[in-house]
């Protein structure tokens, strides 16, 4: 079994991580209406940030800068409260880095190098031996040290994670050809018909936006992009193109990385980018066994936790019994003479007697009014569903009243609730 707790490993201890976090995520709607997706909530009490900050603190990575971009407040407000706890007296350092002109003539970041390269001062202030580059808006746990392990024996200009996915899916990723040695050969990015495994017809290799290079190389690939002018100033569209054509560019497979209970188990990553998808992650936590472990306290998640009381279940009679059936509840949650089935509860959440409560999202401090009868749903938070409101039984009145995806989900927010004539 491959090591699955943090380690002090000296390549992770010589390297930063850079988390790009400035994704709009507006395929998620009205979600990403008020925050970046980063910041969007995860799993009852994390954020999707989170992930990737949490697997490089348990990688050993003490050294971690993250881009904001659009609607930074809410994930600045998360990071200033859950991830100040790094010390730069014991070599450690976080630093936020929003887009503020700090490169002449320029204000946002106009690609992900562009948002490497407007802080390339601030790098080489910390001078690290390595930068693991990573995506702020994934669901997954991985040791990076493995993979700063693979970069280094193997002498790569650049090393990227990769996962199989299925032909149909990889449109929406950068896919690479690799030799047998899993050296890359060809890359693209987002095409309509990617090249498909040899030997595994309907089966992609696809990036996962992560990458490692030796600092002193990634610097200068950046400055000699920043000077072309026909770039997008993009890793995965100029950056990487050019390593796999004129370098040297490897692939490490993300099962060798992935830390689960079982290497048996199969490796767990997901882009939660849509609102089925984010539903269905969330909702996959309440199985009996998840695939995503969230108990594994050798490889924690770290997050801002704020202080609340234990959940609590009130009333304890005949049709009006506060219970939850293999659901997760958060801490400051009320379910009181109320039936919560299959559901995920974020911090406060109030579920009102009589009320019944099925495959459902709900988001930190939503109120749930008596009588109410919601399925199939993520609620937004602070969101105060009326006594008596019915979500997810009548398809049309749903999809009149809120965003219902194809496949049934409705996201409920507080202007949606607003507007309704009950």
């Amino acid at each position: 079994m491959m090591e699955r707790g943090p380690t002090s490993g000296t390549l992770a201890r010589a390297t930063m991580a850079y988390v790009l976090a400035g994704g709009r995520g507006t395929r998620l709607m009205q979600l990403t209406e008020r925050r970046a997706k980063p910041a969007v909530y995860f799993g009852g009490k994390s954020r999707i940030i989170d992930f990737a900050l949490s697997n490089a603190l348990n990688s050993g990575i003490r050294r971690i800068c993250v881009a904001t971009q659009y609607k930074a407040h809410s994930l600045i407000r998360h990071l200033h409260n859950g991830w100040n706890f790094l010390r730069q007296e014991r070599n450690e350092g976080f630093d936020i880095l929003p887009a503020s002109q700090r490169v002449p003539g320029e204000k946002w970041y106009v690609g992900t190098a562009d948002a490497v390269y407007q802080n390339i001062d601030i790098i080489e202030g910390y001078d690290p031996e390595f930068i693991v580059l990573l995506a702020g808006d994934h669901i997954y746990k991985m040791n990076y040290e493995m993979m700063l392990r693979e970069h280094v024996s193997s002498n790569a200009d650049v090393t990227i994670a990769c996962i199989e996915v299925p032909k149909a899916d990889a449109k929406a990723f950068g896919v690479m050809r690799v030799d047998e040695n899993d050296r890359i050969v060809d890359f693209v990015e987002k095409v309509p018909n990617p090249p498909e495994m040899p030997g595994k017809p309907g089966v992609c290799l696809a990036s996962m936006g992560i990458y490692v290079f030796s600092t002193g190389f990634l610097l200068e690939e950046l400055k000699r992009d920043a000077a072309n002018p026909k770039s997008t100033h993009d890793f995965g569209h100029d950056i990487i193109p050019h390593i796999v054509k004129n370098g040297r560019a490897m692939a490490h497979h993300f099962s060798r990385s992935c830390v689960r209970p079982n290497v048996d188990l199969p490796v767990y990553w997901r882009d939660v980018g849509t609102v089925d998808a984010y539903w269905q992650a969330n909702i996959d936590l309440t199985e009996v066994v998840p695939d995503l472990d969230l108990y594994d306290n050798a490889w924690p998640i770290w997050t801002y936790a704020e202080i609340q009381p234990p959940a609590k279940f009130v009333h304890d009679v005949e049709g009006r019994r506060g219970q939850a059936v293999q659901s997760l509840v958060s801490g400051g949650c009320i379910v009181s003479g109320s039936l919560v089935r299959r559901s995920l509860l974020f911090t406060a959440v109030h579920v009102h007697s009589f009320a019944k409560i099925e495959n459902a999202v709900i988001l930190p401090y939503v109120k749930i009014g008596q009588e109410a009868r919601v399925s199939n749903v993520v609620i937004d938070r602070g969101v105060e569903i009326p006594p008596g409101l019915v979500i997810g039984e009548d398809p049309i009145l749903d999809a009149v009243r809120f965003h219902r995806t194809p496949s049934g989900i409705c996201l409920v927010t507080q202007e949606m609730i607003d507007r309704l004539t009950l």
